[in-house]
């Protein structure tokens, strides 16, 4: 990895990750597209990145962070799946995120299930306030969270469609979704650097770095992406998601198999 290249991941990292359209996806893409995807480092670089886009959340929220102990006690009964499965399953899960397949199979699959979800979660009367979801409710949307697992998922898009299913209005499902994101994250980006030092791995000065920029940057662009999206979600729902999911993942697909048959000309 070079500095452009952790520029630009960053960069995709901090517009995608409130996005429903997988910002770990278009990184594993991004970084297969420069060679550097089987690389260790550039894995614990994609998921560590993370932390800083989803620290812009609690800057922009920064008010609603102070809560009832309960509101709290409800994030961590959201977080415990992520927890549970992360444990059990954290080794495939490392070997999917080198794996293009899986993130376009998972867009294009994401993308259709976008174009229905409006049609499908769509209450008269939504719940407005995330102060009133009950303990019941924040679990299973910790479960749909979970699904983000799998590359090409989206957390986002899984955890609002989540909440979205338990009647939860798109802004509220949609902050739970950011607020839920800030322990989901930095419990993440524990684990996978306890595993890369565990894996005899040392950071050099230059990766150091690499890491210090691609959280400012990440930082910076989804301070900027945030209130775009709420704002977009809010009026006009997850259509445009869906179809660019669908595109993206299909031109993903035809690019391998085109880039297959020509390495066994």
């Amino acid at each position: 990895m070079d500095y452009i290249q952790a520029t630009v991941l960053a960069i995709i990292e901090g517009i995608t990750e409130f996005l429903p359209i997988s910002s770990t996806g278009h990184m594993i893409i991004a970084s297969s597209f420069f060679g550097i995807a089987h690389d260790d480092f550039t894995k614990l670089f994609t998921v560590v990145i993370q932390l800083g886009a989803i620290l812009s959340v609690v800057v922009l929220y920064f008010k609603r962070f102070f809560q009832t102990l309960d509101f709290y006690f409800k994030l961590l009964v959201a977080f415990i799946p992520a927890v549970v499965f992360g444990l059990l399953f954290s080794k495939k899960i490392d070997a999917l995120l080198e794996n293009p397949i899986t993130v376009a199979v998972s867009l294009v699959l994401g993308g259709v299930i976008l174009l229905k979800v409006d049609d499908w979660f769509a209450p008269k009367e939504a719940l407005q306030e995330t102060t009133s979801i009950s303990y019941a409710t924040a679990l299973k949307i910790g479960l749909f969270q979970c699904l983000a697992m799998i590359p090409g998922v989206s957390r986002s898009g899984a955890s609002i469609g989540g909440g979205m299913s338990q009647k939860l209005s798109r802004t509220t499902a949609a902050e739970f979704s950011f607020f839920l994101a800030v322990p989901t994250m930095l419990g993440a980006t524990a684990k996978k650097c306890y595993d890369y030092y565990k894996d005899g791995y040392v950071l050099t000065h230059d990766q150091i770095n690499f890491l210090i920029l691609g959280n400012i940057i990440a930082f910076i662009v989804a301070l900027l992406a945030i209130k775009s999206f709420i704002g977009y979600l809010t009026k006009n729902g997850f259509k445009m998601f869906g179809y660019y999911r669908i595109v993206a993942g299909l031109a993903i697909l035809l690019i391998h198999f085109m880039v297959m048959k020509l390495t066994t000309i």
